[in-house]
């Protein structure tokens, strides 16, 4: 009887295993990054965001070429994802991301999407108080970029990465 009884709970045992293999197996991975239309807005938008702090009293920021470059990475990112995220896929890392883009630490990273300008993007950011206090952090160097996600009848990403370039 105690054999018997062993047997069945390691057939069990083995069929809930299995069960889970397969469930796991029917998870769908995210698709893999494409090459995206993108365009870095950095110089366009740092007057914009030096109007912002400015009204604050802050210090003005300007063109970081290496939070230029991590934008235009993490916007071409999102819409090779077709999502809008920080992380994105497994093992996603913010700060290995920013050092691995040579963006100095502390840095700081605004997404958006389906904003058609610009303009509208920083005015989304602009409403959003998290956004918002990043533009007003203490940083002195900055990012902009979009990338357009053709599947999605060029859905835009925009992405902004504000840093203190050495």
């Amino acid at each position: 009887m105690t054999f018997a009884f062993l047997n069945r709970r390691n057939l069990i045992a083995g069929a809930a295993l299995g069960l889970a293999a397969a469930i796991a197996g029917c998870a769908t991975p995210p698709p893999p990054p494409q090459p995206a239309n993108s365009r870095d807005y950095s110089a366009a938008a740092v007057a914009s965001v030096n109007a912002i702090r400015a009204k604050k009293g802050l210090k003005p920021v300007s063109v970081d070429p290496a939070a230029a470059g991590a934008a235009v990475s993490q916007a071409r990112r999102m819409a090779s994802y077709r999502k809008m995220a920080h992380l994105l896929g497994p093992g996603d890392d913010f700060k290995a991301r920013m050092k691995g883009g040579g963006v100095s630490l502390p840095a700081a990273e605004n997404v958006a999407t389906g904003q058609d300008s610009l303009e509208r993007a920083i005015d989304a950011w602009v409403k959003s108080p998290k956004h918002l206090h990043n533009m007003l952090g203490d940083y002195s160097g900055m990012g902009v970029a979009v990338a357009y996600d053709a599947s999605q009848g060029n859905r835009p990403y925009w992405a902004m990465v504000l840093s203190n370039p050495r």
